[in-house]
């Protein structure tokens, strides 16, 4: 990931159709004037060209904060150096102990699980960029499982190159409390974390509980192409099978303090980067950063075939997402959830999605919510209540566009943008505490003295 660098944040489009579904994505002749005004300083979002088939380079992100490193491991410590040691490790510890990875280049040969309790999967340098597990020479199209426990912890390491689904939570196995953390996931070409269907004769039994992923990179160097997954065809989704996490089912995760960053799909119409569906409950979705992925943030889908509902009483507040254009913020089939003090910013947006709501979405909350673009589409015949959303292109107020840095350089000067401070959503996107009279938005930019 350490040469993945770009202090101009290129980015691209799709190629095909997408490069006229959106003007978010941007004509080759903008790229040129807009790479140069990046250059001498001068703030603007730069895509590549829509038909450039070099992989794009990953925005620098270091303005966000780093993960808290996690306490020493206790109990049981096995230090593994090799494939065959990981493997062997993974049949030997114990619940409650520890698999230390030293640093290196791990290519597995076939898929990898843990099934114990309580069992820790870390890097021993506590340095993500240093452990990598690669999915290239793998027979399988799944890359890291975990099946029959609770309390399994994935931190401070990279997968990477896996058909499929990065880490697999086999909620039909029973997967509960699971937590990843501060971990990349890389060329992932359908889902990078993935909790699947239960049974339905066991959903309260299986339903994955009290999962976190937290500090964690998602990112793909380019579009799906057809070569990367032979399941996604013409005639089954057209390139556009993949996405960043998509759970089924889940009650009471935590989503937190995440970066996606280019999952798109062949023809621009990939999943959502967080995508929570299939009757999942009580679900926290806060301070993530998605740019140029083609869905960000997604509760539901129009797919309704064992559910009536896709998501309960979930909160998504305080995220930033740039160039979403199939759906920055998308509610479909919700109940009782709160969209609060996002920053959403597309400002040429021909979906005009920034915020949709559509279908049914009984009790929904929209409130305090930037949207730099259209105003929200709105598609339900639902009561739902709308509050203090500020729509306006601002473009210029923000700190750095290009790698997702949805701060304001200062507050907006208009008396809209100041709404009363929501009891659900207390502090802003850099946990600072809102002042009574709070900005629209993510974030909460301070006064000038």
């Amino acid at each position: 990931m350490s040469n993945h660098r770009n202090h101009l944040g290129l980015f691209w489009p799709a190629p095909g159709p997408s490069t006229q579904r959106s003007a978010c994505r941007i004509p080759r002749r903008e790229v040129l004037r807009r790479t140069l005004r990046a250059s001498i300083g001068l703030p603007s979002l730069v895509l590549f060209p829509a038909r450039m088939s070099a992989a794009a380079e990953l925005p620098d992100f270091s303005w966000l904060p780093k993960a808290p490193p996690l306490p020493p491991p206790e109990g049981q410590v096995i230090r593994v150096k090799t494939v065959e040691e990981l493997f062997a490790a993974a049949e030997k510890v114990q619940p409650g102990g520890t698999i230390l990875l030293e640093d290196g280049h791990y290519y597995l040969p076939r898929y990898f699980e843990l099934h114990t309790d309580n069992v820790t999967l870390r890097s021993a340098s506590g340095q993500r960029e240093r452990v990598i597990l690669d999915g290239a020479r793998s027979r399988h199209g799944e890359l890291v499982g975990i099946s029959r426990c609770s309390g399994v912890t994935i931190a401070h390491l990279t997968i990477q190159n896996i058909r499929y689904n990065g880490f697999k939570l086999n909620s039909d196995q029973k997967c509960h409390r699971v937590t990843i953390y501060d971990c990349v996931i890389h060329n992932i070409w359908q889902r990078g974390v993935k909790a699947p269907f239960t049974p339905p004769e066991k959903i309260e039994e299986l339903s994955p509980r009290e999962c976190r992923i937290q500090y964690c990179l998602f990112y793909n160097d380019r579009p799906k192409q057809w070569e990367d997954d032979p399941t996604d065809r013409p005639d089954t989704f057209n390139g556009n099978y993949v996405g960043g996490i998509d759970i089924m089912q889940a009650r009471g995760w935590v989503i937190s303090d995440n970066v996606f960053w280019g999952i798109r799909g062949r023809t621009g119409e990939a999943r959502g980067a967080i995508f929570i569906w299939m009757d999942s409950r009580d679900v926290l979705v806060e301070r993530n950063v998605i740019v140029n992925c083609d869905s960000g943030i997604c509760l539901g889908n129009s797919h309704r075939s064992r559910f009536p509902i896709h998501a309960t009483r979930c909160m998504v507040r305080n995220n930033f997402v740039v160039g979403a254009p199939e759906n920055g913020i998308l509610a479909d089939y919700t109940r009782d959830c709160k969209i609060l003090h996002n920053t959403v910013h597309c400002p040429d947006s021909r979906l005009r999605r920034l915020i949709r709501i559509v279908h049914d979405n009984l009790g929904l909350v929209v409130a305090h919510n930037l949207l730099s673009g259209p105003e929200m589409r709105v598609e339900t015949e639902s009561p739902i209540h709308l509050q203090g959303n500020f729509t306006r292109v601002v473009s210029e107020h923000f700190e750095d566009v290009a790698r997702g840095n949805l701060h304001l350089r200062q507050p907006l000067p208009d008396p809209a943008a100041y709404v009363p401070r929501l009891p659900e959503a207390e502090e802003d996107f850099d946990r600072q505490a809102r002042s009574p009279k709070t900005h629209v938005g993510a974030d909460e930019p301070q006064q000038d003295s």
